[in-house]
């Protein structure tokens, strides 16, 4: 169900089950998760400079593949606080910029693999959301946080008692995700981007990814922050990209970057 792909220094990691809308089971998970480990081998290699997570067919992730669950016997923490807590924490700490394009559907633990990438691209049709009141369930995976933080408790419990879905269009303009663009556009803008991001001082794109999770997990202050990133300033300056950046300036071309 999970493909990996790997050339010109992007991974591309392909949710590839579209008869299911991508659903995810707990062997799903794990190929996932070896997926990003194996990406991760390569960004130690080089051969990793950015990755792209995308989905198969009509929708992005319709969340866990539930079709064989017996709630009587359904182990929920084994499967959330097991295998999906720990997948994303490990997507969000992947060492190199990431990227997910999102189209269609984009529930439950599909949102918590939006909410785990560094930048989301949506479709402008993209559909976003909690639809587990019609389970007698709750929205899980992050959802609760990333909607309080970004559109207040109001219309966070408004989206969640109603089990209303809103657009791509709507999740971007109301702070969820970065960018919406058309659906048939999607995919390829999303790819020149991440291409174009694989060439760049990825070192330096990582230390900001760290600097962002830590006033995100930690509630920086500003003068805190300031502090952590002279410290990263300090360290970059002793890379290789740091030195090829300035004289690329200074001699008036464009700079070659190793990542």
């Amino acid at each position: 169900m999970i493909e990996l792909n790997i050339s010109d220094g992007v991974a591309e990691i392909v949710l590839n089950a579209p008869q299911k809308m991508n659903s995810l089971n707990e062997a799903a998970l794990a190929e996932l998760e070896a997926a990003y480990d194996k990406a991760a081998e390569g960004v130690e290699t080089g051969e990793v400079r950015a990755l792209l997570l995308r989905g198969e067919g009509r929708g992005f992730c319709a969340g866990r593949d539930i079709s064989g669950v017996v709630p009587a016997d359904d182990d929920v923490m084994g499967y959330l606080g097991g295998k999906v807590q720990p997948l994303l924490a490990k997507m969000s700490s992947f060492p190199a910029p990431t990227f997910a394009a999102v189209h269609g559907a984009c529930l439950g633990v599909g949102l918590g693999l939006a909410i785990a990438t560094d930048v989301v691209y949506v479709a402008d049709n993209a559909k976003i959301g909690s639809p587990f009141a019609n389970l007698g369930a709750t929205l899980d995976s992050g959802g609760h946080w990333l909607f309080t933080e970004r559109l207040g408790t109001h219309r966070t419990l408004d989206l969640i008692y109603t089990a209303e879905l809103i657009s791509g269009a709507d999740a971007v303009a109301s702070g969820l995700f970065s960018r919406a663009m058309p659906a048939d556009t999607l995919l390829e803008t999303t790819r020149g981007i991440v291409a174009k991001v694989a060439t760049g001082a990825t070192g330096a794109f990582r230390a900001s990814k760290e600097l962002v999770a830590e006033i995100r997990d930690a509630r920086l202050g500003l003068w805190d922050s300031m502090a952590n990133e002279n410290q990263a300033q300090a360290d970059l300056c002793a890379t290789e990209d740091y030195a090829e950046g300035f004289l690329a300036f200074q001699e008036k071309r464009k700079p070659a970057f190793k990542g």
